[in-house]
């Protein structure tokens, strides 16, 4: 008579558990869907800077990804025209017109205003964190799930995230990111819109929060799914590559 009493306890106990990691994992990638359309691609990007309300600076950049976390950043405003920026794995390269050699750079180097290399190069979390389910919030109206999140290799940009996903479709709504010291560096908040059909983050807006506050927003133009040939992922070749539209 116990037996069955004793199963069913086990049963309850186990539904009320916080998510396994597998879960987790399910979750980052369904989030990473609304930020990367494919594994490999283009993504044209802006990025806007502002000071006291207003618009300060504004960059363009063009972004290619392909698996295994690899990123080609290429800058094309006027200003900056000829500067490739590389990521590979836990490496990152900046590779100047004038140079004869690749710089190596850290992910958290800022790219502009309060947007670092690793906030323009990464645009996944499943492959590189880990975490647990901390439970539901609500976050600008929107009824959330909390995920705390530590990184998984020694090259992420941000070594702890504490992220809020939709809990109608885990698009990401709001990122808190954390530093080494456990600081809270910056909040993103992320928008959405349709493209193509589709729904799909369109604008990542970054609040320092160490410092007096500013706003970067990172708006993706458009995304298609394009490819480099892998000798454009390689520093050296990159000195001497000319990559145009």
């Amino acid at each position: 008579m116990f037996k069955p009493l004793l199963f069913a306890a086990i049963a309850l106990l186990a539904s009320a558990s916080p998510a396994r990691p597998a879960d987790v994992k399910a979750l980052l990638k369904d989030a990473d869907a609304f930020r990367l359309t494919a594994e490999s691609a283009r993504i044209d990007t802006e990025v806007r800077v502002f000071k006291a309300g207003a618009l300060d600076k504004t960059r363009l950049y063009v972004v290619y990804v392909k698996p295994g976390r690899r990123s080609l950043v290429v800058f094309r405003s006027p200003s900056e025209r000829g500067q490739k920026m590389l990521m590979l794995g836990d490496e990152f390269w900046l590779v100047l017109p004038s140079s004869q050699r690749p710089l190596r750079i850290t992910p958290m180097q800022k790219l502009l205003g309060d947007a670092s290399t690793g906030d323009v190069a990464s645009l996944t979390w499943a492959e590189d964190y880990d975490g647990k389910l901390e439970g539901e919030q609500l976050v600008d109206g929107v009824p959330c799930l909390k995920l705390d999140i530590t990184g998984q290799r020694k090259g992420v940009s941000y070594p702890r995230i504490v992220l809020y996903l939709a809990k109608s479709d885990r698009h990401p709504v709001r990122a808190e990111l954390y530093v080494a010291s456990e600081k809270l560096a910056k909040e993103a908040d992320f928008k959405m819109g349709v493209v193509e059909g589709r729904r799909q983050v369109t604008t990542m807006v970054l609040t320092d929060r160490l410092q007096r506050e500013r706003r970067t927003e990172v708006h993706y133009l458009s995304r298609s799914a394009k490819t480099l040939g892998d000798e454009y992922y390689n520093p050296a070749f990159l000195i001497r590559a000319d990559i145009d539209d």
